[in-house]
This record gives C-alpha cells, structure tokens and sequence, in this order.
C-alpha cells in the first residue's frame, strides 16, 4: 500500500475495510466476533474501541493458516460454525455471507467457501476442481503452474466451517516452502482429501469478493462500490441524473422517486425520504431529508434534519445539529448550527445562526448574526413566531426576540425584545448640505 497507515484502515464508501467487512456479518447476529491483529495493532484495535470485539495477537505475520490456529482456542472446543473472512473485502454483504453459512448447514459440509469469477483472476487463488466438478483445493497465485493460472474460479478468501472441522484441518496445515507461510487454503485440500465434505459456492456478484492489497486495488473497489451503490439505489427507484458522479455511502437509505443531480455526495446515515431533490454538488453527511425537500446546489449538512418540502440552498451549511422544519427556507450563504428553523421561517441570504431558535414564520433579513460566544461559553437565541429581524442585526446572545416583534435593520440586539415591539439602537443620521463642494474647493486652494 506504500503507506504507514494499517492496510485495513483505509477507506472504501466512507468507512475503514475492516469497519465494512465487520458491518457484513453483524446481521448474521454471531456469538463472539474474534480479529487477529499483528503489526501496529495498536492503531486497528483503538478503530474498534467500544465494539463487543475479541483481539488474537499475531506476532509474526506467517500467514492466513497461523492466523486461524491463533484465533482457534479463544473460540473454545466445540465452537462453530466458524465464519473465517479476511479483513480487506470491504464489498462483502451479508446476504451473501448469510447464504453461505445456510447452505453448510443444509448440506452438512464440513466446509463451504466462497468463489468468484472477476475480468481478470489476477493474483487470486485458483480453485482446482476434478473431472466430475468437486473441489480438489487452493492454488496460491504465485505456487500456480501456467495451467492452473488459466482457471477463471478463484478463491474469495471466505470460509465457513463445522464445528470441529477447523481444528482438524489447521492440525495437518504446514509452512509453504515457496511462500514460508501457513496457508488457510490448504484446508481446503486437506479436507477434501481426507473424505470431508466441502464445497466452494459462486458469489452471484463478482465484486462482492474483490481483495484490496494495492492503492489501485483501492481506487478499484471505491469504483466498484460507487458503481453497486447507485445500481441499488436506481433498482430502488430513485432518479440518477449522472451516474458517474454520485456518490453514495453503504448506510444511506434513498426512498422512491429521490432525485439526485449530478456531482451529489452521500454519506454517513444520510436519509432521503420520498420525492426530495437534491441539487449539484452537495455534500450530505448523516442527514435526514423529509418528503418533498429540496437541497443544493452547492450545500452542506451533518448531523442535520430538513423538514417536508423546506428548501435550502443553494450555498449553505448546515452543522450538526441543525433543524430546518416544514415548508422553512435557508438561502445562499446561510450556516446554522445547533438551531430550530421553525415551520415556514425564512433566512434566505447572508446570514450566521448559531444555538438559536426560530419561531414559526419568521423572516431572518440579509447579514444577520446571532453572536452566541464570548470567548467561553456559548449562548442562546431565541426568535418568536412571526417576528420580523432586518437586515445586518447583531443578536448578542443570552437575547428574545418575541413573537411578532421587529427588529429594524443595522441594529445590535442586547437586550430582550418583548412580544410586538421594535427594537431600534441606531446613531442619528447627520446631512450636511454642500459639504462635498466645500470639500473640493479645500482641496483645489490647497494644491
């Protein structure tokens, strides 16, 4: 990878390798989820804080075979069945793997793994069936005669096993002379040879199976995953108006009749309910979007919610934590932060709200400020239903605004405004005729 970062903590969709590998089992709901960690396992296991993870330390990195016989005995005598994956298939789903692991069981194979079928096997292992179509083993890509390098089945690196059948295998795994390592492959072999019952069972989508062990084995199954995203989400119903643009994470939901214009990112837990658009080049990041909204061009959101048929954009930025309710509007160059857009309220340009409130029907004028930190703390704004805040108004927080009060334009808002009043703080305005021709004739004497 040419990098100092652990192989399994870059990113595919957003999220780390071993982040999307992980997400595939967790609907299989396992008894114990057990990662072999080696060098700089430090940094992999602080990505896994919090997480009900077991950790296998692997000192030397002496193979797949060593790393199973490792993680063995914590699993206990009589564990199974085991689901072994390795930690850089970042496409893997779990409909796949759930399919694997039903049909070991309905078979009663002692082990059931998975193959694929990609463009070019590259250095997959092959699978080596015999004359009547069952599996023999695993040949590494490199130990491969030129013959067995032209077998399109190649090992996806999946492996599910019977109780008891894991241990019997790695009990006869040795070190690869070519390699020095301890193959997991060689079970395969071994298994089969001995009798067991193993089966290799075809991915119905190649990709799901693609490995990452290069930056353009990266780059590769960033594209394969942006490609199966937005199948997904056309096969759903939603309008792509660019596939090769978007961008959608592995944990967003898009309902139908969405809209996506070209150049939009997805990411995070985004939600889209039916009927919304959003517009070019907008970035949403854990964001819910009701039915009917409209979002961008240009806009960005985080830890956000957006009301049924709210329009924002285009050129705003929504923080965390910001809520922009029903029918509400949020202009070009507005960012909000830790603050309620009431129903049907109104900040169109030019404008900073921070932990303020916004009552229902309010409008929030061009170059309004809610000035919410003072250099320690910060502090609240609160506007009330239908009031009017002109433009360029300074809200110095802790402040009210009360429903349907006005606050006329260039005013610095210190105290509180109560229900139907304005709030006016200007220096009078001073005209002095002729001053201009005055000046001029000043200058012209003086030169």
């Amino acid at each position: 990878m040419r990098s100092s970062l652990p192989k399994v903590l870059h990113r595919v969709g957003g999220r780390t390798l071993l982040d999307a590998v992980l997400a595939s089992v967790e609907g299989l709901s396992p008894e114990r989820v057990i990662v072999v960690v080696g060098v700089d396992r430090a940094r992999v296991e602080a990505s896994l804080a919090g997480r009900k993870i077991d950790f296998v330390v692997q000192d030397s990195p002496l193979g797949t075979g060593d790393a199973a016989r490792k993680a063995l005995p914590a699993l206990g005598e009589g564990a199974g069945p085991i689901l072994i994956l390795a930690g850089d298939t970042p496409l893997l789903t779990e409909r796949t793997l759930a399919e694997l692991v039903a049909l070991r069981a309905a078979k009663g194979l002692d082990l059931a793994f998975l193959s694929f079928r990609p463009p070019e096997p590259g250095d997959f292992g092959r699978v080596v069936r015999d004359a009547r179509g069952r599996v023999q083993r695993i040949v590494e890509a490199k130990n491969a005669s030129p013959k067995q390098k032209s077998i399109a089945e190649v090992n996806a690196g999946v492996y599910c096993f019977a109780p008891g059948a894991l241990g019997r295998a790695l009990s006869g795994v040795r070190k690869n002379p070519i390699g020095g390592e301890y193959y997991l492959t060689d079970a395969v072999e071994l298994l089969a040879r001995g009798g067991g019952k193993v089966e290799a069972v075809a991915a119905e989508d190649w990709r799901e199976a693609w490995g990452v062990n290069t930056r353009r084995d990266l780059a590769a199954a960033e594209e394969l995953e942006r490609r199966r995203a937005v199948e997904n989400a056309l096969d759903a119903g939603v309008t792509v108006l660019d596939p090769a643009t978007v961008r959608i994470g592995p944990s967003v939901r898009l309902a139908p009749d969405v809209i996506l214009h070209p150049f939009v990112s997805l990411e995070g837990a985004t939600v889209l309910e039916e009927g919304c658009e959003i517009f070019s080049f907008t970035r949403l990041v854990d964001t819910f979007v009701s039915a009917n909204a409209a979002v961008g061009p240009h806009c960005e959101s985080e830890s956000s919610t957006i009301g049924p048929r709210a329009r924002v954009g285009p050129f705003s930025r929504l923080r965390p934590k910001s809520i922009i309710e029903e029918d509400a509007r949020i202009g070009n160059f507005v960012e909000t932060k830790n603050t309620r857009i009431g129903k049907g309220a109104k900040a169109q340009h030019l404008a900073y709200l921070g932990d303020a409130d916004v009552g229902a029907g309010s409008n929030i004028g061009a170059g309004v400020i809610t000035c919410n930190y003072d250099g320690e703390k910060k502090h609240p704004t609160k506007i009330g239903e239908g009031a009017f805040v002109g433009t360029d108004v300074q809200l110095v927080a802790p402040v009210t605004v009360g429903a349907g009060a006005y606050v006329a334009a260039g005013t610095t808002v210190t105290q509180d405004v109560p229900d139907g009043a304005l709030a006016l703080s200007r220096v009078p305005q001073v005209n002095k005729p002729g001053w201009a021709a005055s000046r001029k004739a000043k200058k012209s004497k003086s030169a």
